[in-house]
């Protein structure tokens, strides 16, 4: 979120929370990406603040309260309030249950093997409209190709990229593994590990594909667990995810802290990886 805007939506979700009778005082930051995260205390709630516009808060809300019903292991919604998003001087806001974190906050690799299989398990029941991987596939394919957007972009990188997300996103398509509803984004930063166990959190960016898509975001040894996993194409999944995040890093709007630094090494780690195995 932009600093100027830090402000104006912490207080977007401190007089939210006063409003429905929670006492919000303080207001931590706990994260800040593409949306706030906050601790409003003392009543000891998580609220998420997003720019009005992305209303994609309101499909996030309903699908976890269906996964929670399903006994999934996600994030609950905060249970003083009603379930849904909240509306405040160009911000929507939700509400959450603070979990406070436990030792060790890395998670197991079976653990979290296990916590992702019982997730995919949930989501195979629901039947919900999502975005296919591929769509998701095609908007850095567009970011890679606007020289507007990314403008300090090397040609051989930018090629190198192209050529990566185009023939990836083909090849994947053509093997016809099976394709289920997807967290999108399971990466360690989306899990938490709590008294309650490992738990998922941020579902904006679900998908429909093969859960070898959603294994590529977690560290390699969790794939090593995760029973049924096809190797070959979990290996082509996480080149295409590198190649999907490095270009987001590369996106001249993009505020990820360190962000340039880490798409400069990404990139070097997907030359690497196409001169060793190619893009097959």
């Amino acid at each position: 979120m932009q600093a100027s805007e830090v402000p104006r939506a912490v207080a977007a979700a401190m007089s939210t929370a006063s409003s429905l009778g929670l006492t919000a005082d303080d207001a931590i930051v706990l994260h800040d990406s593409n949306k706030l995260t906050l601790r409003l205390l003392p009543c000891d709630v998580l609220a998420r603040v997003a720019p009005v516009a992305d209303q994609v808060a309101r499909f996030e809300v309903e699908l976890a309260q269906r996964l929670a019903e399903s006994g999934c292991p996600v994030a609950a919604l905060e249970p003083r309030v009603e379930p849904r998003v909240h509306e405040r001087d160009g911000f929507v806001v939700t509400l959450w249950t603070y979990y406070e974190p436990v030792a060790p906050r890395e998670a197991p690799p079976a653990d979290y093997a296990h916590a992702l299989e019982r997730l995919h398990a949930g989501m195979r029941k629901l039947d919900v409209p999502t975005p296919h991987f591929t769509d998701r596939v095609e908007q850095a394919q567009q970011l890679v190709a606007n020289r507007d957007r990314t403008p300090a972009l090397a040609d051989a990188d930018r090629e190198l990229l192209g050529d990566t997300l185009g023939s990836l996103r083909r090849v994947i398509g053509e093997r016809g593994a099976a394709e289920q509803l997807l967290h999108g984004e399971p990466h360690p930063g989306n899990v938490l590990t709590t008294e309650n166990g490992l738990l998922f959190i941020d579902f904006e960016t679900c998908c429909r594909g093969p859960v070898e898509f959603d294994l590529a975001h977690a560290p390699e040894e969790v794939g090593e667990h995760y029973p049924g996993v096809d190797q070959d194409l979990l290996r082509q999944c996480r080149l295409l995810v590198l190649a999907m995040i490095t270009t987001w890093r590369w996106d001249r709007g993009d505020q990820f802290p360190n962000g340039r630094r880490m798409g400069t090494e990404w990139l070097g780690r997907i030359r690497a990886a196409v001169d060793r195995n190619g893009l097959d």
